[in-house]
């Protein structure tokens, strides 16, 4: 009997095995690309306008060029990522990330440069949908898994931009940028390399895609069951993230032009916050499975919004720096909820349901950016800072409703113990035990 046990669970890990290994090689993709990602949304405004010369309203375009390929090509990368091998939909978008890095290094016109963005826009659509749809294959076994890709992905963000602001007056920009472009590539081979899912399971069977005709043309563009069944947590979404990049941008704003802080120096004030969401994020989900999702959400709603509110009197950037903790903090709860949660309602259909939540993200992250500026020149910037602050307590009963509208469970099961050393594992052979 102990030698049959011994041989089931052998047979258990090693079908476990592959499974984890899926998701390590996606939670190194997430970092490698997810600093390079950040750092050049950053650095693209100021490397547009001092390295080639773009004005205002070209930069403006460049960075619209990015944005729309992002928005349109996410439910098309949900279909590809259902229907065909994630490690490899992920891989060719870490490599048109890659090629995207690249382009902005070597560009020298504008027509360039919107190429250069419109490659990144497509990749960080088949990237990010299908490294979510990888990670969230393992949810049902683990209840940890978004938060450590929340956690892989600030780790990344805080490393490059750490670097990239060191060595910014050594390389450049063009040095910066071909470094971010190596980082993209090796997430690719890493995606590469990865071992491949069992024919037949997730991801290969194409489900919500059969049939014929208009409604299997909308399924496959992610408009139809789908988004249907998520449709009130996309409003939710759309409108947290209207409110979180209002925020960012204002505060960036007021970095910029009420204290007069050069780009290292505004990095520098959203560093601090970047490392302690890399570090907080697997403990906070410690909190979630102890008071349930919807608690959690209410909590982080008003820790944001909270955050919000302080600014209005904040009198000093590093006051700044440790609001934007709080900040971090509260969405290092949110992101991994709702990443969850979608998973959990749409089984079958992981990448299409991550292709229209990140879409809905994306479009409420510009509904934001449009709204900061309004607020940034037109208002008060207390007013401005309040506003947002309702906007984000707003949430606390938008998003917990939503939530609870997916008829999803309130309580995530609790990850599992790490798994036992060699020495833990080893039989201790005859004796007394």
């Amino acid at each position: 009997m102990a030698g049959a046990e011994s041989a089931d669970a052998s047979g258990a890990d090693g079908g476990a095995r592959p499974a984890r290994t899926r998701e390590e090689r996606g939670l190194l993709a997430a970092t490698l690309v997810g600093g390079p990602y950040e750092l050049i949304d950053f650095l693209l405004p100021l490397w547009a306008g001092a390295a080639i010369g773009l004005g205002a309203a070209e930069v403006g375009v460049l960075l619209a060029v990015e944005l729309v390929f992002s928005v349109l090509v996410r439910p098309v990368a949900g279909v590809l990522a259902d229907r065909y091998e994630r490690t490899v939909v992920a891989a060719a978008g870490a490599a048109l990330y890659a090629v995207s890095a690249a382009g902005y290094g070597l560009a020298g016109s504008a027509p360039a440069a919107w190429a250069a963005a419109a490659a990144g826009g497509v990749g960080g659509a088949l990237l990010w949908v299908a490294v979510r749809a990888l990670v969230g294959e393992r949810l049902a076994e683990d209840s940890s898994v978004f938060p450590r890709l929340f956690a892989a992905q600030e780790t990344g963000s805080w490393i490059a931009f750490v670097a990239g602001m060191t060595l910014i007056g050594q390389i450049d920009y063009r040095g910066v940028f071909l470094g971010c472009a190596a980082a993209c590539a090796a997430a690719a081979v890493a995606l590469l390399t990865a071992p491949r899912r069992p024919h037949g399971s997730e991801g290969k069977d194409g489900a919500d895609g059969a049939g014929s005709g208009h409604g299997a043309g909308a399924a496959a563009a992610g408009l139809g069951s789908v988004g249907r069944r998520l449709r009130p947590v996309l409003i939710a979404v759309a409108f947290t993230m209207t409110a979180e990049a209002a925020v960012s941008l204002l505060l960036l704003f007021h970095l910029q032009r009420e204290f007069g802080l050069e780009v290292v120096e505004v990095a520098y004030v959203f560093l601090p916050g970047a490392i302690v969401m890399s570090a907080a994020a697997e403990r906070l989900h410690g909190l979630v499975v102890r008071f349930g999702r919807r608690r959690a959400l209410t909590a982080a709603s008003v820790s944001g919004a909270g955050f919000a509110a302080g600014l209005a009197w904040a009198p000093n950037p590093y006051v700044i720096a440790g609001l934007w903790i709080l900040s971090g903090l509260s969405w290092a709860v949110v992101l991994p909820v709702q990443q969850a949660v979608i998973v959990e309602a749409s089984p079958g259909r992981t990448g299409r349901a991550m292709g229209v939540y990140e879409s809905a993200s994306l479009l409420g992250g510009l509904a934001g950016a449009l709204a900061a500026g309004v607020l940034y020149e037109g208002a008060d910037w207390t007013v401005a800072c309040l506003a947002a602050s309702a906007a984000l307590l707003a949430g606390a009963v938008v998003v917990p409703r939503a939530v609870r509208s997916l008829g999803v469970p309130d309580m995530p099961p609790p990850p599992p113990a790490p798994a036992p050393g060699p020495e833990e594992d080893a039989d201790p052979g005859p004796g007394p035990r």
